[in-house]
This record gives C-alpha cells, structure tokens and sequence, in this order.
C-alpha cells in the first residue's frame, strides 16, 4: 500500500526583513509557485497545503494548485514560532477529520533550488530507525579555522588546528533550510531535527540559499539563473 505523505509549505504574512517573501516573485511568479511545482512534480504526496494567515498568500496558494484547508491562528504565526508548532498544528487538524499521514514534510516556499529527485531520495532514505530526512550542504571553509573579533583581537575558534593543513581536519555541514522530512509522530512529539536519531541528503552549495535579507535574495536570482540553464 502506497504511504500517505502530507506537504506543508509554511507561509505566514509578516516578513520584517524583506518584505511579502513567500510571495516575492523571480521570473514574474511568486517563489511559492515554484514550492508547490516541485512538490507536485515529485508525485510523493498524497497532499500539498499551505498553512498561512493571510488571505492573499491562500488565494495565491491554491492558484497554483495547492490547498489551503485552514488559516493559521494567530499564535502560531508571529517570527518567533518555531516550525514545529506549525507542522504539527496541520498533522491535527487532519486527524480530526480522521485523514492520517504516515510521513510529513516540511517545504520552506524559498526552496525553489530544490530538485524533485531531493525529495525522493530523502523519501527512499527515511527508515523506521530514523525521524527525519533534512538537506544539507558542507561549509565553504573548514569551521576550525574560524575566528572572531574579541576586544578588537582575533580570536581562534581552535588554535589547536591553526596549522595543520584544510585537508585533514573534518569536515561539517549546515542545514540547507529547504525541507524536512519525517514521520508524523516525530513532529507531534516534538522530536528534534538535529540528532542522532536523524540523517541528511546533502545539496551542492550552488542549490542551496537562506532568505533573510535583500542581499540573500540577489544570489538567489543569480543561483536561479544557474538552475534554469542546467536545466
């Protein structure tokens, strides 16, 4: 019997930073269009919603083909919601109407430099022993040989490895902040993404951009460019 995947694109109103975001558009549509074309071209869900508070992120929403079965309280809507509240909010008002997921993703609307192959992968790797699947991408330079500015002096993050050679110290990654993938009792019981229990897929640096300022959203024009010509 085929799973039951439940998407959940979270797009609340306010942006402090840049402003109307999960509607801003690149190529003259809003970058949730792009959300829900990926997610339907995966053809891993058995439902796409978009859990919003405003009634014009909804319409646009459900213009382009996905569902917007409820508007977000205002509780669970401000900036300093975490995500899963959110996820979990929708996977219970699902269950009250006695329609139940197996599996549940998380899809930021920014993720427009995600591939559909992502997320089947991410799928194919979520076993039982595990309790999400999230994208990842490595650090441009090795972390141990960061530094920061203390009392107007540069200070080490780890002057143990300040001179053995890049090649040869670990290497570490970030959250890509695209997606979230797991199993519908992992987010109601809050379980953390960042742990042992999880895994990640991981994404090449030129497919993965956070949105938080205006100059992030100018290398994702430049990074969009780069997707659609090797497409």
């Amino acid at each position: 019997m085929r799973e039951k995947i439940l998407a959940v694109i979270p797009a609340r109103k306010g942006s402090r930073r840049i402003k109307n975001k999960n509607i801003k558009t690149i190529d003259g549509k809003p970058i949730i269009y792009y959300a829900i074309k990926i997610l339907k071209k995966s053809k891993l869900f058995s439902k796409i919603i978009v859990s919003t508070d405003d009634t014009k992120i909804a319409k646009i929403a459900k213009k382009y083909g996905a569902e917007v079965p409820f508007l977000r309280p205002k509780k669970i809507s401000d900036s300093k919601t975490p995500t899963n509240p959110v996820i979990k909010h929708a996977i219970r008002y699902f269950k009250k109407k006695k329609l139940n997921f197996d599996k549940v993703c998380c899809f930021y609307p920014t993720s427009i430099l995600t591939k559909p192959s992502d997320l089947k992968l991410a799928n194919k790797n979520l076993k039982k022993n595990l309790a999400y699947i999230f994208s990842a991408t490595k650090y441009d330079h090795p972390i141990y040989r960061s530094f920061r500015i203390k009392d107007s002096k540069i200070k080490l993050f780890d002057e143990r490895y300040e001179k053995r050679r890049t090649q040869d110290l670990p290497v570490y990654y970030h959250d890509a902040g695209q997606f979230y993938l797991g199993w519908s009792n992992s987010w109601l019981n809050k379980k953390s993404i960042f742990k042992k229990y999880s895994n990640f897929i991981e994404i090449p640096k030129f497919r993965s951009q956070d949105i938080d300022d205006l100059k992030d959203w100018k290398n994702l024009k430049i990074l969009w460019n780069i997707h659609k010509s090797q497409k």
